[in-house]
């Protein structure tokens, strides 16, 4: 698969994930927290695809479409089968599809790219789950099994990546230098 489809690929991602998120499309009367977590939502699902695009992981972008695809596909089916009502009186609470989305980005970084990559984009997808209940869209148990749903799906169809030379240095008693490793 060439750069360009890709690339599309990508931004046909990015697309569904904005065309999901209706939140980002009313206008806001003053919940700056919800506004944010939106924000980081949208940051951590371009980070996904953008990290797959920069590092030409054709492999890691499928793995995060397969993950995305079946994380807003379980939380439609609970939404829309369970249908709770929000603390805001409005409906299908049950499970939160901003911190399923979240999670998904943020446990797909982690797994594939390590917990350097996995660290901050958890404390981001936490900071999303935290700003649905902050603003009254949703309980905690919702945010919980939109959390499970978004880690347990990446976590299924993600591998950790392949760097195609890795480079690590050693330092010893009389030695030193540097360990390039590849595979083929």
């Amino acid at each position: 698969m060439a750069m360009k489809n890709m690339a599309t690929i990508g931004v046909v991602l990015i697309f569904v994930l904005v065309l999901t998120s209706t939140s980002l499309i009313p206008a806001y009367a003053g919940d700056d927290i919800e506004f944010m977590g939106d924000i980081a939502l949208m940051t951590l699902s371009a980070t996904a695809v953008g990290v797959t695009l920069v590092q030409d992981d054709r492999e890691g972008l499928l793995q995060y479409s397969k993950s995305l695809f079946v994380t807003l596909g379980t939380t439609a089916l609970l939404k829309y089968s369970i249908d709770e009502e929000r603390p805001n009186g409005k409906a299908h609470s049950f499970p939160s599809a901003h911190t399923s989305m979240a999670f998904s980005g943020a446990t797909f970084l982690q797994k594939r790219y390590g917990w350097k990559s996995g660290i901050p984009a958890l404390i981001t997808a936490s900071f999303v789950g935290w700003s649905r209940i902050e603003s009254d869209n949703h309980y905690f148990i919702d945010v919980v099994a939109g959390a499970a749903i978004g880690a347990i799906s990446s976590y299924f169809f993600t591998d950790a990546y392949q760097e195609k030379i890795v480079m690590t240095p050693f330092v010893g008693r009389e030695t030193y230098g540097m360990l390039l490793q590849t595979a083929f």
